[in-house]
């Protein structure tokens, strides 16, 4: 590990967590770096379009130059790009606006958003980050992740949103069972309050998991009575084809579906 490229990382990740911009001397000391170097790093990271300088405050935010990274990201992310014809089916099927999510560390990167067919006003959520323990997408891949990525998520701080949050490993890990039996992962007011999703996995060429997708939207349409199930049955059968796109054979598609 290069030490340097460590400390620049760790700049952007406290720039990012703290909703607001942060100076030299909090930098340094939420870092444990000495004040000159943790300059001089803000300083190339601004030559570079990652970090900016306020003019009046003199302290630091995250620079477009990370737009333009996180874009290319997205462009290149062969499971995005499969994604995107068979969201907008689901949405249009189920009436319900979609996220396709991967795993990124303890949380689920959203890599794309199909909207809730109905014209209202809603906000685009690609890019944004979820506790895996508390959504749906995040159960749906972790329940087909290795032994080793499912102990050590558990074992890990377990993210508060709402009172409905789940912060007991071994309930989690009863849920995790329970998606691998039925092939989907369900999730009632744990990230948002009012909000539920059913979440399905998405497997590649290699038969590990790349991901998921899921519906999102009102608990009170997606699990009402039989609503759940037909719900359940359009996203397993999108996650299916999705998983036929990127290369995955007939027995990760029958693991998925035991």
């Amino acid at each position: 590990m290069i030490q340097s490229v460590q400390r620049a990382v760790g700049i952007l990740r406290e720039l990012a967590g703290a909703g607001r911009r942060l100076g030299v001397t909090e930098l340094a000391e939420r870092l444990g770096v000495a004040k000159p170097t943790v300059h001089a790093m803000l300083r190339t990271l601004e030559a570079e379009g990652l970090v900016v300088q306020d003019a009046d405050s003199s302290r630091y935010a995250l620079g477009p130059g990370l737009v333009l990274l996180g874009n290319a990201y997205l462009d290149g992310h062969e499971l995005r790009t499969r994604s995107l014809t068979w969201a907008d089916q689901l949405a249009t099927r189920a009436g319900e606006a979609v996220w396709v999510g991967v795993l990124a560390g303890d949380h689920v990167l959203v890599v794309h958003h199909a909207f809730r067919p109905e014209g209202a006003v809603q906000i685009l959520e690609v890019g944004a980050s979820v506790p895996w323990s508390a959504c749906a997408l995040g159960k749906a891949i972790v329940a087909f992740e290795s032994e080793a990525v499912e102990a050590r998520l558990l074992g890990g701080d377990l993210a508060v949103l709402t009172g409905a949050s789940i912060t007991s490993p071994e309930r989690l890990a009863g849920q995790l069972a329970d998606v691998r039996q039925r092939g989907y992962a369900l999730e009632e007011q744990e990230a948002t309050l009012g909000d539920a999703a059913i979440a399905a996995p998405v497997f590649d060429r290699s038969g590990q998991v790349a991901g998921a997708i899921g519906v999102v939207g009102p608990v009170e349409r997606l699990l009402a009575g039989r609503r759940v199930e037909e719900l359940a049955v359009a996203v397993r059968e999108t996650a299916r084809n999705l998983s036929r796109d990127l290369g995955a054979g007939r027995g990760q598609l029958r693991r998925a579906a035991s």
